[in-house]
């Protein structure tokens, strides 16, 4: 049998074999503007497509459900819609890596179109709530969500807003934009409408449509096929659910007599465009970073060696993948920490033993004595963004009474929670270079610090060492709803605003995360358990 649809207005007709909508869209009408982020579990919101005009999460559409029925993509809405989408989220920072953003833009399309329907509606007039509401099927981990809303309002405002003349960019300078992202992610990065398009360079968006895929396959083997579809099914890839067993810290606070205390557990880094490289044979493998460092979690990735490796064994091109369940079992986690620290800032830490983490914690926290500790769990990395330094540093300003944090490359940053439950930070990290960028930045990284506090970590086995939490959403990662207001300042009283530019986001993560630690109380364990914002 045989299934006809329209895609972006186009007759399509495919075999109705168990493919899904996502298979349907990417792998044959060749539109990489929809992303899989999970694998397919429906959960993060990347595939996102309009059918009949209404949003779906196209990875878990079998494709005979939509027989006879409009698909539309981000390349699909007409040209001034989709530059005034580009624009707007370009001109807000409302897209770093890009990865997530076009179902996001599709999802927004949606709610706009929703609104322009019901007579009477002015959609001017569309709470933040309301935005936040329809963002739940997503996630983004750049972003902080807040200038994503902003995106909103300034999308939808009507009339010639200068602010989205020149695709967002009017006003700015693109390398200095770039420049800024690349300082903040850590890897070569652009910004402009091309990068919210999801046209942002992902290996596996840029490989060619006649490479062979491989996925890790049951035994560690790697298993190749024509499709992603058919490498899942020769895996034997079944996804993974969320653990019922409570996650807990597996390091204990070291004997003394201490003014703070604090136990942490693993925590994934949870980037949405999972590991993924090509290669023809005697080439050189395209990048799984892409557009963005994955916050550390990608740079010592196996596939590029792998791509390499397998296209020379088979003369072809390959691409090597990983699902979202391989990324969660093999890919690099925040170490876990046990710490005490006295009033003076002196006290022993204890870390899950990762090459490189001593000496972190050394720049920042010289009263703390270190010591690693071998225990049974995931592979984890001190390349994870502020990985030990940044617990450490916490506990030693919750202990001692400082308000605020300066990172190894020299930024400076503090935070409170205000009355109102809304989050202000201050920054100086030299040189802005462009503010929109840095802004977006430091909301992304007071979000990722507000949801590891309060939500985030991984359930694992600590007989196996085996990662229990499977899916993308049982990381704990703060909704748009549960995500507080951010107010972001560059503050020259914190330190240099015009010197030679540094990383901001890291400075800011770590004032956050003491900020809102701070507002809770101190409790001695991460995650609280407290949300900042219940809605």
């Amino acid at each position: 049998m045989s299934v006809r649809l329209w895609v972006n207005d186009v007759e399509t007709v495919v075999a109705d074999d168990g493919v899904n909508l996502l298979e349907v869209v990417r792998d044959q009408c060749g539109l990489t503007s929809v992303k899989d982020g999970c694998s397919p579990q429906g959960q993060c919101g990347c595939c996102t497509v309009l059918v009949d005009g209404k949003p779906r999460v196209a990875c878990v559409t079998p494709v005979r459900r939509v027989a006879d029925r409009r698909i539309t993509t981000l390349e699909g809405l007409d040209d001034d819609t989709r530059h005034r989408w580009l624009a707007a989220f370009t001109a807000c920072g409302a897209s770093q890596c890009g990865f997530c953003t076009p179902g996001i833009i599709v999802r927004l399309e949606g709610l706009r179109r929703d609104v322009t329907e019901q007579p009477g509606e002015d959609r001017s007039g569309v709470s933040n709530h309301d935005v936040e509401q329809a963002l739940a099927a997503h996630l983004c981990r750049c972003t902080g969500w807040r200038p994503i809303v902003d995106a909103w309002h300034l999308a939808v405002s009507g009339g010639d807003d200068p602010r989205l003349a020149h695709g967002g960019l009017a006003g700015r300078d693109p390398a200095a934009a770039s420049r800024r992202a690349t300082l903040e992610g850590g890897n070569h990065q652009l910004v402009g409408p091309a990068v919210a398009a999801g046209q942002a360079g992902f290996a596996t968006d840029t490989c060619p449509t006649d490479a062979l895929v491989a996925l890790p396959g049951p035994d560690g083997e790697w298993v190749l096929d024509t499709t992603v579809a058919g490498a899942r099914r020769q895996a034997g890839k079944v996804q993974g659910r969320r653990t019922t067993v409570t996650a807990e810290p597996p390091l204990t606070v070291p004997d003394g007599d201490w003014s703070v205390t604090l136990r942490t557990s693993w925590v994934d880094p949870a980037y949405l465009e999972t590991d993924a490289s090509w290669c023809e044979p005697g080439g050189v493998p395209a990048t799984p970073l892409a557009n963005g460092g994955a916050f550390g979690g990608k740079v010592d990735s196996p596939v590029t060696a792998t791509a390499r490796r397998l296209a020379t064994d088979h003369n072809r091109c390959i691409r090597v993948l990983f699902d979202r369940e391989d990324t969660v079992r093999l890919g690099p986690k925040r170490p876990p920490v046990a710490i005490g620290v006295r009033a003076d800032g002196t006290g022993v830490m204890a870390v899950a033993n990762t090459p490189g983490i001593v000496e972190a914690v050394a720049e920042v926290a010289a009263g703390l004595t270190v010591n690693a500790v071998d225990i049974t769990g995931p592979p984890t990395s001190a390349r994870l963004r502020g990985a030990g330094w940044v617990e450490a540093a916490v506990a030693v300003a919750a202990a001692t009474g400082d308000h605020q944090i300066t990172s190894p490359a020299g930024a400076t940053a503090a935070a409170t929670v205000t009355a109102d439950g809304g989050i202000d930070v201050r920054v100086a990290c030299g040189d802005p270079l462009d503010e929109v960028v840095l802004v977006s930045a430091c909301t992304g990284a007071a979000h990722m610090a507000a949801s590891w506090v309060t939500s985030e970590n991984l359930t694992v086995d600590p007989a196996t060492g085996d990662v229990e939490d499977l899916t993308i959403r049982s990381f704990g990662i703060l909704k748009a709803s549960a995500m507080p207001p951010v107010t972001v300042t560059i503050d020259p009283t914190l330190g240099d605003t015009t010197g030679p530019p540094v990383p901001g986001g890291d400075a800011v993560f770590a004032a956050v995360a003491l900020a809102v630690w701070q507002h809770q109380g101190l409790p001695d364990t991460w995650p609280t358990g407290v949300p900042l914002r219940s809605r």
